[in-house]
């Protein structure tokens, strides 16, 4: 495509002129010029941002259908949470394992874990069926996408260590090109994985060569033009939404205020700073010896927040053996609170994730980790150039902190901020792994990137029922009996009658109208039944709240009260596509924790095998809308009239092994209570 320069001649309150210049190419887009031409022009049918488990399922399937496929990955892993984020225990529901109900890739992934131990759970953990080696999830991860490369002939352009810099969007409707910035050690450094991420965030996202690293300039661009229109998708598969945020489409962060759709709402009115707790996790190993234990010097500052948190919890044994990754040889049984587990032997690795332990819950706008779009236009991250990733660097340092903090109290502890003393015993037999060669890939020992269980999520587009823009809500999947008091006494009366409305099903309209008490409507007992559902999932609505006061490792601080008011049981539930699809760009897919859901519904749509659904919808999405010349939003904006396409799309998922719905799924079904 050719390109003739100028001055961008924008308010200087929105582009600083001082520090960018801009492209002007025939469709009128505009994107901040690196200060260097690009070492490299990739071009992509499928450009997927982010390796996690949901930007990989994306490129299997994207690879699977012939597609050339661009993936970028801030780290030098594929896996995210099984591996990078180290939180290799993967959380199932019995619903699905037992039946092995899920996308073909994550069986694949399970069927590769157990030839690759021998067992599907080399850790022998009790919180899961499959815990194993974070280092070993990313071997996985890349035979997995060799071979669906070359049983689909598709084209993998693979790049660790890259962050996205920049877009260029053309009228505001198309991405056409992204600029993308890679790093490498500079010579005779330290190596990657040497310094922890809140060391290098900050540089991975300047264009300049600093004393630690070399960069690369990449633009990625479509494979194939019509017009002067590109012909490619782009998937936000990141662990916080950097794509939407980039983008600037309507997004939620944190909590949504209290309504008939999300009436188990800790607020009533949205807090944005108030997201679920992050995690750095780390490796610890049984040692038959007792080990030296050195005190982190900030170790004071963190340890009024560490317990056990329960007291049918408050136990070494049962913490360490709750997602141990590898345990060589069979301890002796053991039995506290009627919970069963082998007791810990020496040479048993343990991973450390825990809510009262080294999970970091800041919940106020002076230590919130994910950036609001009024933080990052503070900041200045929404101008060309000036992305930064959207992250509050100082709140990763205090969550590495925190996490080494968290190890010293595990062994030499002696205080408990909910349980009171007496309770924490010091356990010297153990040792923190760490090292290039450790379980989690680093000299430090924690993960190489945080465990995300909330970002920023997309506002839909506006459609049939949701005017505002599509949503997946608290009432959309919950078990919770809203007959409850409580609602009847919290929720005003017009709110509390849609409440009731809403569950009604087909007495909806006589709720409303009051020819029916909303106490003695009949509630569905299953979730909403999608249209144009391309996924599945199920777990708990499973909360880590943020903490009331700011700094969250304060003495004496509490989880913001209410939030878990909406935790508790979910009926099986399913992907919309419009919860994909964003408003203002027609060539953005979004996957993984990012879709369209509320703040509560999150708390259930974001484990791993979530995950994978998403992103294999993502991917065929993609392909098929390549293909068939349709974009995303095309397949739904007539619902609920028939969509032809739509219904081909969906045949497709189910032919190739990715399920849509799960048995005796039907309008006419209204009894899940079986579906535990």
């Amino acid at each position: 495509m050719k390109r003739r320069h100028k001055v961008a001649c924008l308010q200087t309150s929105l582009i600083s002129l001082s520090l960018i210049s801009s492209y002007l190419i025939p469709n009128s887009a505009i994107v901040a010029a690196p200060p260097r031409t690009p070492d490299k022009i990739v071009k992509c049918d499928i450009l997927v941002v982010g390796g996690g488990l949901s930007g990989v399922a994306t490129a299997y399937e994207g690879l699977l259908a012939g597609r050339r496929v661009c993936l970028t990955e801030i780290t030098d892993w594929l896996g995210g949470q099984i591996s990078s984020q180290g939180t290799s225990a993967l959380d199932e529901r019995p619903t699905q394992s037992q039946r092995q109900f899920y996308s073909r890739g994550y069986l694949e992934l399970r069927n590769r874990i157990q030839r690759k131990y021998g067992k599907l759970n080399p850790g022998d953990c009790w919180v899961s069926d499959s815990c194993f080696l974070p280092r070993d999830a990313h071997t996985v991860m890349v035979e997995l996408l060799k071979d669906a490369e070359r049983r689909g002939k598709g084209k993998l352009e693979w790049f660790p260590n890259t962050v996205i810099k920049d877009l260029e969007i053309s009228q505001g409707k198309l991405i056409n090109s992204a600029i993308a910035i890679q790093h490498q050690p500079v010579k005779g450094s330290p190596p990657l994985n040497t310094f922890t991420l809140s060391q290098t965030i900050d540089d991975a996202y300047r264009y300049s060569n600093s004393s630690r690293f070399t960069k690369n300039i990449i633009r990625l661009v479509p494979q194939q033009t019509k017009g002067n229109s590109p012909k490619w998708y782009i998937v936000d598969a990141s662990e916080t939404g950097e794509i939407i945020a980039l983008a600037d489409v309507p997004y939620r962060l944190g909590i949504d205020a209290r309504s008939f759709l999300e009436p188990s709402s800790s607020s009533a009115k949205n807090d944005p700073y108030c997201t679920q707790g992050f995690t750095y996790t780390f490796a610890m190993e049984a040692t038959k010896e007792a080990q030296p234990q050195k005190m982190p010097p900030y170790y004071l500052q963190y340890s009024p927040y560490f317990s056990y948190e329960l007291p049918r919890l408050a136990d070494f044994g049962l913490v360490f053996t709750y997602r141990r990754i590898w345990s060589p040889t069979k301890g002796e049984p053991f039995n506290f609170n009627g919970v069963r587990f082998s007791a810990p032997t020496p040479g048993d690795i343990s991973m450390q994730n825990w809510t009262w332990g080294n999970d970091y819950r800041p919940g106020t706008a002076k230590d919130n980790l994910v950036y609001t779009r009024q933080q990052l236009q503070g900041t200045g991250q929404l101008k060309p150039g000036g992305w930064m990733g959207g992250l509050r660097t100082e709140s990763l340092r205090k969550a590495e902190e925190k996490a080494f903090s968290y190890y010293y109290w595990l062994v030499a502890g002696t205080t408990d901020s909910q349980l009171g003393e007496g309770v924490k015993r010091p356990q010297t037999n153990n040792r923190f792994l760490a090292g290039l060669d450790s379980p989690m890939g680093t000299a430090h020992g924690l993960s190489k990137y945080p465990y995300m269980r909330e970002g920023r999520r997309i506002i839909g587009r506006p459609s049939w029922g949701q005017p505002t823009g599509f949503t997946i809500w608290e009432v959309d999947i919950s078990r919770r009996n809203y007959n409850d008091e409580y609602y009847r006494k919290t929720l005003p009366a017009d709110m509390y009658r849609q409440l009731r409305a809403t569950l009604a099903g087909l007495e909806a309209t006589s709720v409303i109208s009051g020819q029916v008490s909303p106490d003695k409507a009949m509630r569905r007992t299953r979730s909403t039944i999608f249209p144009d559902a391309v996924g599945i999932g199920h777990y708990a609505i499973d909360f880590h709240p943020c903490m009331e006061k700011s700094p969250p490792e304060a003495p004496g601080n509490r989880e913001r009260p209410g939030e878990r008011r909406g935790a508790g049981q979910a009926y099986p539930f399913q992907i919309a596509l419009r919860a994909m699809i964003p408003q203002k760009i027609n060539n953005l897919i979004v996957g993984g924790k990012s879709i369209a859901t509320s703040h509560i519904a999150a708390a259930a749509y974001r484990v791993h095998s979530f995950e994978w659904s998403a992103g294999a919808a993502a991917g065929t999405v993609a392909a098929f809308s390549l293909k068939n010349e349709v974009a995303p939003y095309q397949l739904v904006d007539d619902l609920p009239k028939s969509e032809p396409q739509l219904q081909a799309l969906k045949r497709l998922l189910e032919k190739n092994g990715n399920p849509t719905a799960f048995p005796d799924t039907s309008i006419f079904n209204q009894n899940w209570e079986d579906w535990r």
